[in-house]
C-alpha cells in the first residue's frame, strides 16, 4: 500500500456527515409523527370537553327550547376549532325511569347534530345507580372523525367518541319544546 492509499484510509472528514444522512429521516419521522400524535391528544380532549359540555349546558336549565338547543350546537361546534365541526356527531338525550318496568330507562326526548336521534320512548342503557326512581339524567354522546391534516405518519382518519352523563341542577326533568 502506497503512502497516499494510506492517509485516505486514515481519514475521517466527512463521518459526522455520513451519520447524519442515517439518522436525519429517523428523526424526520419522530417529528412529524410527535406533532400528529399531539393534534390527535388535543382532538381527543376536544371531544371530552364537547361531551361533558353539552350535558352540562342542558342541565342548568329547567326547560330548554329548540332554539337554545341549536345555540348549544353552535357553542360545542365552537370548542372544536380549529378542528372542523363537519366531523362531529352530537346528541343529547334526556333518560328517565321506564315507569312499566322497575330498573329499567327509557328516552324522554333526544336531540342531535348530523346524527340520527335516539327515539322517544325507547329503551337505553344507563350505569346502574346513575338515575333514582322519579328522576332523570342527561346524556351527551359526541362522535368526532379525525382527519391528521398532514397525512404524513397517520394515514387514514379514526374515529373518536365520548359519552357523558349529568343530572338536572334546576328540576327533576329538563323539559324540552321543539
Amino acid at each position: 500500500m502506497t503512502v497516499g492509499n494510506k492517509k485516505l484510509l486514515d481519514c475521517s472528514k466527512g463521518t459526522v456527515a455520513v451519520e447524519f444522512a442515517f439518522i436525519a429521516p429517523v428523526l424526520i419521522v419522530l417529528f412529524l409523527g410527535t406533532i400528529e400524535l399531539c393534534n390527535a391528544l388535543i382532538c381527543r380532549t376536544k371531544v371530552t370537553t364537547v361531551a361533558s359540555s353539552a350535558a352540562d349546558l342542558v342541565a342548568q336549565d329547567k326547560t330548554i327550547t329548540g332554539a337554545q338547543v341549536n345555540d348549544i350546537f353552535t357553542a360545542l361546534n365552537a370548542i372544536m376549532y380549529p378542528y372542523p365541526s363537519t366531523g362531529s356527531s352530537i346528541i343529547i338525550t334526556s333518560i328517565k325511569t321506564d315507569p312499566n318496568h322497575a330498573g329499567q330507562y327509557m328516552v324522554d326526548w333526544s336531540v342531535a347534530q348530523n346524527a340520527v336521534k335516539h327515539t322517544k320512548g325507547a329503551p337505553i342503557t344507563v350505569p346502574a345507580g346513575l338515575v333514582t326512581t322519579g328522576s332523570s339524567v342527561i346524556l351527551s354522546e359526541v362522535t368526532y372523525t379525525y382527519t391528521p391534516p398532514s397525512n404524513q405518519i397517520i394515514h387514514t382518519p379514526f374515529t373518536m367518541s365520548d359519552k357523558f352523563y349529568s343530572r338536572p341542577r334546576e328540576s327533576t326533568f329538563v323539559v324540552y319544546t321543539p
